[in-house]
């Protein structure tokens, strides 16, 4: 049963704009355990699902080379991602698990907090089945297979930020009170919206960024872009619902692990030999 009493998430605060919020977006509790690699069954999908991943696939692609960081291109290239179909969610659980550990697990659409940090802290990534309809191609509020799949795992093909994610993982479940929302903030501006130097020049490592049209030009050219450090991201509040005016860069994902376990030790939330 939900706890009541929780904190909500930036999905379920009300829109500044006035505007509804999508019940797609309100968060649900699994009922048993997700299939895990083998054990997803690949849908049947239409040919206008797989003509909208083909758009989607290839609209991105356009974009993203001398854009997105070179961990990131490196990832779709490991995953074997092409425009002509949609992936099979059993074929990248065992190709990310070759490459560092993660499986993937198919969920039914955006989760509770408490299972969404759990299959991460067992390296199990949770990922939709269900791609965007045509009248969304262009923006969707609500979690698809695209953001997870094109968004999320070419990065967890990346050794570093494979590990930052599940130790994400394991201090969330630990956290309470202003802590959850600091780790909802660090969730935000570094696997959703993250910039890092690469090596020189900024590039983009986020989900959010790196599945969305607008957002990847947005993100370079109009964004203002601050030096990451956890203190300065987790004094800084967002919304879900608009292009994101404030963005931080990481020097590298080194940085990103290392900073991030000292301020989790600090506050309790892992061991000091996590």
């Amino acid at each position: 049963m939900t706890n009541p009493d929780a904190p909500v998430s930036a999905y379920e605060k009300e829109r500044s704009d006035g505007g509804e919020v999508d019940p797609r977006c309100l968060p649900q509790e699994l009922d048993g355990d997700p299939p895990i690699g083998d054990e997803i069954v690949y849908p049947d999908y239409s040919e206008q699902d797989h003509a909208n991943w083909k758009f989607l696939f290839e609209r991105q692609m356009e974009m993203l080379p001398g854009r997105a960081g070179a961990a990131y291109l490196k990832g779709v290239d490991t995953l074997g991602m092409t425009s002509d179909r949609i992936p099979a969610l059993a074929d990248l659980s065992k190709t990310m698990e070759r490459a560092t550990g993660w499986t993937v697990a198919r969920i039914p659409g955006l989760l509770h907090e408490r299972d969404f940090f759990t299959l991460l802290s067992n390296r199990v990534f949770p990922s939709t089945d269900y791609i965007r309809g045509e009248d969304e191609l262009d923006y969707t509020p609500a979690p698809d297979l695209f953001h997870d799949i094109f968004g999320h795992m070419p990065m967890l093909t990346e050794p570093d930020f494979a590990d930052f994610y599940q130790l994400f993982g394991k201090a969330a479940l630990n956290a309470e009170g202003v802590d959850r929302q600091s780790l909802e903030r660090l969730h935000w501006f570094t696997v959703e919206f993250g910039l890092i130097r690469d090596p020189e020049e900024i590039r983009i490592f986020g989900a959010g960024v790196n599945s969305s049209k607008d957002e990847v030009l947005h993100a370079l050219e109009k964004a203002e872009q601050r030096p990451f450090s956890v203190d300065a991201v987790i004094d800084q509040d967002y919304e879900v619902w608009h292009l994101q005016p404030v963005l931080f860069v990481a020097e590298s994902f080194d940085q990103l692990v290392t900073e991030f376990r000292t301020w989790a030790v600090g506050r309790g939330l892992l061991q000091a030999d996590a």
